[in-house]
């Protein structure tokens, strides 16, 4: 998906593509029957595409009581001139054949939510988001990801879902600080949620990771030196930050087999924070649990 493209709505349909030949009939014309909300923008450019995507998402959200053109300044600047188009990103609505309202700049997700409300009344709630967060992820398209988490985010009573995912985002992309502050920012008692609380400890993996060595480094410390436990521990939490799951935890398993009591049982102890952090459907979660049970009290 190219980092412009804008989401579609919750029934599939994307937004509309205008040029200046079916500017009257996209626009005018279908402004006599609902507002029309076009979306300026250019290509390639990041504030553009975060603001495509969450404008698709909430008109999408409005069950049709509105309408929504894009138009490539790029390719009909006559038109954004004509308008008094100066800066990008920027929104016009029509309404009855004329312009009735716009902004010019990126808006919050909040913001952009009670603009659209202005014009048609509360929108629904986000039912559809995290099927299309799905849908993004499954795509590849961080972009559009983090656009969507964040618009979920900023709305008055954010899932915890969406928490989490977002600080899950940020911690995948190394930007621990930002995630510390987002699941900081979280009421209280959503903390005790099992997503946030499955975030919160893959952030303290992470810390603890970010401070170790390179995965391949640590695999020959711990070939030349079996026992040395210190050097296993580290890797486990090495291959853990790379994504490598059942790697992790073998080693830890290792640790346990070898020597539970090492270090206050932390091997043990640090198997069960990536439990927590996997969360418990989690393939690697059961074939570690068994096998830790297994260790444990056979």
């Amino acid at each position: 998906m190219s980092l412009e493209s804008s989401a579609p709505s919750p029934s599939g349909a994307p937004p509309k593509e205008a040029t200046s030949a079916s500017l009257r009939a996209d626009v005018l014309e279908a402004s006599l029957r609902r507002p029309v909300v076009v979306e300026f923008y250019a290509p390639g450019a990041a504030p553009c595409a975060a603001l495509g995507r969450e404008l698709a998402r909430l008109v999408g959200a409005t069950e049709g009581k509105v309408a929504h053109v894009r138009l490539n300044v790029a390719a009909e600047p006559e038109i954004a001139a004509q308008l008094g188009v100066k800066a990008l990103p920027a929104v016009i609505v029509f309404d009855r054949g004329r312009a009735t309202d716009g902004f010019v700049g990126a808006l919050s997700g909040r913001a952009l939510r009670g603009f659209l409300e202005r014009l048609v009344g509360p929108i629904a709630a986000d039912e559809d988001a995290f099927r299309r967060l799905e849908e993004l992820q499954a795509d590849g398209d961080l972009v559009g990801v983090e656009a969507l988490l964040r618009g979920l985010v900023e709305q008055e009573a954010p899932a915890a879902r969406a928490v989490a995912e977002l600080a899950r985002l940020l911690i995948a992309t190394e930007r621990l600080d930002e995630a510390e502050a987002l699941l900081a920012s979280a009421p209280e008692g959503q903390r005790r949620d099992a997503a946030i609380a499955a975030a919160a400890a893959a952030l303290e993996n992470a810390r603890q990771a970010s401070a170790l060595g390179e995965v391949e480094e640590l695999r020959r410390r711990t070939a030349a030196s079996p026992d040395d436990f210190q050097a296993r521990f580290d890797l486990a939490l090495a291959l853990n930050a790379k994504g490598l799951r059942d790697e992790a935890a073998a080693e830890l398993l290792d640790i346990v087999r070898r020597d539970r009591s090492w270090n206050d049982d932390g091997a043990r102890k640090q198997l069960v924070q990536f439990f927590d952090a996997w969360g418990p459907t989690d393939k690697a979660t059961a074939a570690a649990r068994r096998k830790l049970s297994s260790l444990l009290f056979s």
